[in-house]
């Protein structure tokens, strides 16, 4: 497919700046079999989930990855966004800075008036550079100092600054493992009431992590999807989330991905015989129409921005024209879209 057939107008007015109360989001609910298009409170999900299904999410933990830091000598501010952690021994981060045309390797980089100084010591992108971070703590430490100075990384779509509320708002009540610099959004509808009703209901949730990168929300430039190269990420998938996934799999019961982070680590980790295996490691996998799922046969999933993987991820999973009319009904229906806006239940 071409990039252009994901163009739409999206009204601004429409991209979510606050999120809605836990749990009060708009549900759009999509029927592949039937076409049928339903609109709904998030709190009724449980209503279209049984016994023995699982929901699998991710469990990744968005840490404050923006930092605002000065040049040395010249004083002139810098914005230090952290990607991933290269060597944590050396204290190395593949980072990325703006403006970057005054970061030079050799360059000392201060931040505030705290112990944390970093040194560039790479280039490896227009943007991207690898600093090491010169501190004498240990590493629990530099990571609190990192913590108390970093600002939450939201995307700059949420055109606005950033809060206190966001701190604890752009993050899942799933989160445990600290390691994305965005949120896998659609799990931030959960509360731990809805959880707990449909464990009740006889429901798993069943974790897996997927560090969110900065990729995500990597503008793609090429008009012919095959070219197009995606940021790698990093991922698990234990032993005990694989065998409770391929057990629902086995029982035709309903595997639902808990956002497209969720269904691209299930979808890099399939078996010869189409069942989810354990792994940790890496993946760049960029799924676009057409695109046959092995593993999830639901999804849950925000509304994206025009043109963006996420929304071919999405339109993969529920075909390109049902998603491109729910898309529009979504729109006259004034959804919100992106990170903090309502979800969508695709069956």
């Amino acid at each position: 497919m071409k990039l252009s057939e994901f163009k739409f107008d999206l009204p601004q007015s429409l991209i979510a700046l606050y999120p809605a109360d836990r749990g009060e989001s708009r549900l759009m609910v999509v029927n592949r079999q039937t076409k049928k298009i339903e609109h709904k409170k998030f709190s009724e999900i449980i209503d279209y989930f049984s016994e023995g299904d699982v929901m699998v999410v991710n469990d990744t933990k968005v840490f404050p990855a923006r930092l605002y830091g000065q040049k040395e000598k010249t004083g002139a501010k810098i914005e230090v966004f952290l990607l991933r952690e290269l060597n944590r021994e050396m204290r190395l981060w593949d980072v990325l800075v703006d403006p970057a045309r005054k970061i030079r390797v050799g360059n000392k980089l201060y931040f505030g008036d705290s112990d944390l100084v970093a040194e560039v010591i790479d280039n490896t992108t227009s943007r991207g550079r690898t600093i090491r971070f010169l501190y004498d703590g240990n590493h629990e430490e530099l990571m609190r100092a990192i913590d108390e100075l970093g600002e939450t990384p939201l995307p700059r779509d949420i055109n606005r600054k950033v809060e206190d509320a966001d701190r604890e708002r752009y993050q899942t009540i799933f989160a445990q493992h600290v390691g994305a610099v965005a949120a896998p959004t659609a799990g931030m509808h959960f509360t731990k009431v809805i959880q707990r009703r449909m464990e009740i209901k006889g429901i798993h949730f069943t974790p897996i992590t997927l560090h969110v990168g900065v990729g995500t929300f990597r503008q793609v430039d090429v008009e012919d999807l095959t070219k197009h190269k995606t940021d790698s990420e990093n991922f698990a998938i234990t032993d005990a989330s694989a065998q409770i996934i391929n057990q629902a799999l086995d029982n035709n019961k309903k595997v639902c991905a808990i956002g497209t982070t969720s269904l691209k680590a299930l979808e890099s980790s399939v078996s010869a015989n189409n069942r989810v295996k354990s792994f940790e490691g890496w993946t760049d996998k960029f799924i676009f129409p057409p695109y046959d799922f092995k593993i999830s046969n639901c999804l849950l999933t925000n509304f994206h921005l025009p043109e963006s993987i996420l929304m071919m991820m999405t339109s993969a999973f529920g075909g390109h024209e049902l998603i491109k009319e729910a898309y529009d009904i979504a729109m006259q229906e004034k959804y919100k879209f992106f990170s903090y806006g309502d979800a969508m239940l695709i069956l």
